[in-house]
């Protein structure tokens, strides 16, 4: 059962990446818009209820500082990302400037390691929720567990698209975009299934590694998404993305949680 839970966040990816195959032509700005914000509000309330709370939560269970774990692991989170972002080529949605060292990449290859540094957190978090559910008296449950891994994969669907069709409208075949967009989702299950190896060294940890990936995941959103989202005209379309986005990660968090 765990097994399957580790491969949902993956599924969202796939079946995003295969609608390039039933839409014709590029994305929509404003539908486009609409997905990252909604990625966004997925992201920003799976770092509240299903990482960060937790953490304190489970800290203070303990009889520790309830915000050591969760300030140390969430700057940390952050940096990290920031190091990843500084030395890993990729190239931004519609941007023409690539960040990140000098490389002989093509455009089509950027793109997809631009989203997967945004899928390495979620992986993360899905497998560090997931190693606590193993060892129990963590707090974490099967069901919030779970709760997690669905909402990354809804917010992974857009996200599958956003990559493939754009690679699609640039002259890629569709067969060639699809197995794009599912590269770029394969470092989640990958990063999650690493992370249950070292469930015996995480577990002492956990608040910090739940704290940690809350920290690179707010990263992304504040790097990536949210900008994404409100360039251009119709910003409040992203903006409404996000609200969806957070209301529905944060209900399936409580309810299922």
């Amino acid at each position: 059962m765990i097994w399957t839970g580790l491969g949902i966040p993956f599924l969202g990816t796939a079946l995003g990446s295969a609608m390039v195959f039933l839409m014709k032509g590029s994305m929509n700005r404003k539908v486009e818009k609409l997905l990252l914000g909604f990625a966004a509000g997925v992201m920003i309330a799976a770092s509240v209820w299903s990482l960060l709370i937790p953490s304190i939560e489970m800290t203070e269970a303990k009889g520790g500082i309830a915000w050591i774990p969760a300030l140390t692991g969430f700057l940390l989170g952050m940096f990290f990302l920031l190091v990843l972002d500084c030395v890993i080529p990729h190239l931004h949605l519609d941007s023409e400037k690539p960040e990140g060292p000098r490389s002989q990449l093509g455009k089509s290859a950027m793109l997809v390691l631009a989203v997967t540094l945004h899928n390495i957190p979620e992986g993360m978090a899905v497998g560090v929720t997931f190693a606590g559910v193993i060892m129990g008296d963590t707090g974490i449950t099967v069901a919030g567990a779970f709760a997690l891994a669905l909402g990354i994969a809804i917010q992974n669907f857009p996200e599958g698209a956003i990559i493939s069709m754009p690679l699609c409208s640039s002259g890629m075949s569709k067969q060639k975009a699809f197995f794009y967009g599912l590269l770029s989702g394969l470092v989640e299950p990958v990063g999650a299934f690493l992370t249950i190896l070292l469930t015996g060294f995480i577990v002492p940890f956990l608040p910090y590694f739940l704290s940690f990936a809350a920290g690179a995941m707010i990263y992304v959103v504040v790097e990536e998404l949210i900008p994404e989202a409100q360039s251009g005209d119709h910003t409040n379309i992203g903006t409404i993305g996000v609200a969806f986005g957070f209301a529905l990660m944060m209900v399936l968090d409580v309810a299922l949680g």
